[in-house]
């Protein structure tokens, strides 16, 4: 399932034109985005937590070329799903 699908469902679900549903899922993941960029996680009940986890430099390997690459530390997303979402999904 991609984005268009997602959209597609909202529209048949809810009966709105599609272009309203895809500016309501847009809102949603830019809400995401948004709250993780500015160091926030974001709980949905049911499907699990949304979060931004720090990620240390280190040194690793060009495995074509075997030289060593400096790898800056970063932020990166981070999802935990919820018992009722990894239970449904078994």
């Amino acid at each position: 399932m991609n984005k268009a699908a997602i959209v597609d469902a909202i529209h048949q679900k809810l009966g709105i034109t599609k272009s309203s549903a895809e500016e309501a899922t847009d809102i949603f993941v830019n809400s995401i985005i948004n709250t993780l960029k500015s160091g926030g996680e974001v709980s949905i009940a049911g499907l699990g937590i949304f979060s931004a986890k720090q990620r240390a430099a280190r040194t690793a390997r060009n495995p074509r070329t075997g030289a060593t690459v400096q790898v800056p530390a970063m932020r990166v997303p981070k999802f935990r799903a919820a018992k009722a979402f990894k239970d449904s999904v078994k």
